[in-house]
């Protein structure tokens, strides 16, 4: 897929950050239809305004809940309704709760929607629009946006590592699905990148090679391989190793390296976006 020229495309988590900046590419690429999902409805109009001025794609703008399987369903069938088929889809909504370690939990309503939003929402979203995917027989993308926290497990965010542990999985497990059952027109690709410099991740620090990174060049890179096809996008180069020696290392040396270059400090002094 070299260009989303004339197709519909839907993002999750559109309003600000990653999922705004993947909407700009796809109205930059002319895309037919752009389909904003998010929660923040002031945010969302500011950005499909935005979007809307000088260009001839479609805007569509959804105040969605993605934590609510019931609301997820209901915008769903709207879009069909009201857009048509989605053929590329950026699960890209997610969150962050809490700095601690996982027994000073406080509020446990963020453990279930840490993992509402993170891992169950892609689910429930492709689940709606996968299957027209598979049955039209035309080219369609999925991109899901997890983590490195996927990879390799770090202190300080427990659950948000088990939320992305669980994407992962899942995204990787519906790309096989997809190769074998000879759907191959249908591409899955999952990122895993490292802190991102949109706000979500105030106060998390970098690690030796591996700064926080830049918003536009994930979304680059994201964007390109999505098109592409790949499977799997490691951002940067070090999370590969690490993920490398995360599988090749005895456990008390994997941890004694990755205590070594900073990567369990990394969450020391999170304090995450400001409201």
């Amino acid at each position: 897929m070299e260009s989303v020229a004339g197709k519909r495309v839907l993002i999750t988590g559109a309003a600000m950050g990653l999922g705004k900046s993947f909407a700009q590419r796809a109205v930059r690429e002319r895309a037919a239809d752009v389909v904003l999902w998010d929660i923040d409805e002031s945010s969302l109009k500011q950005t499909a305004d935005e979007l809307s001025e000088g260009t001839a794609a479609r805007v569509h703008r959804y105040v969605v809940d993605v934590s609510d399987q019931q609301a997820i369903i209901d915008a769903a069938a709207a879009v069909r309704s009201e857009v048509g088929d989605i053929d590329i889809l950026v699960n890209n909504a997610g969150i962050v709760r809490g700095n601690g370690y996982f027994w000073e939990t406080e509020n446990r309503a963020d453990i279930d929607k840490t993992m509402a939003i993170n891992s169950l929402a892609p689910m429930y979203v492709a689940l709606e629009f996968l299957p027209a995917m598979v049955e039209r027989r035309l080219p369609a993308r999925v991109l899901n946006i997890a983590s490195s926290a996927g990879l390799v497990a770090n202190p300080r965010m427990s659950v948000y590592a088990a939320s992305k542990w669980a994407a992962l999985g899942w995204s990787d497990s519906v790309r096989l699905e997809l190769e074998q059952s000879g759907n191959e027109h249908v591409k899955v690709t999952t990122v895993c990148p490292t802190y991102i410099n949109t706000g979500m991740f105030d106060g998390a620090k970098g690690f030796l090679f591996t700064p926080i990174l830049e918003q536009e060049e994930v979304v680059d890179t994201s964007w390109r391989e999505m098109k592409k096809g790949s499977p799997l996008v490691v951002l940067p180069w070090t999370s590969r190793l690490n993920r490398a020696i995360t599988g090749l290392l005895p456990l008390k040396v994997r941890d004694f390296y990755l205590n070594a270059v900073g990567v369990y400090h990394s969450m020391d002094e999170f304090t995450g976006r400001k409201r």
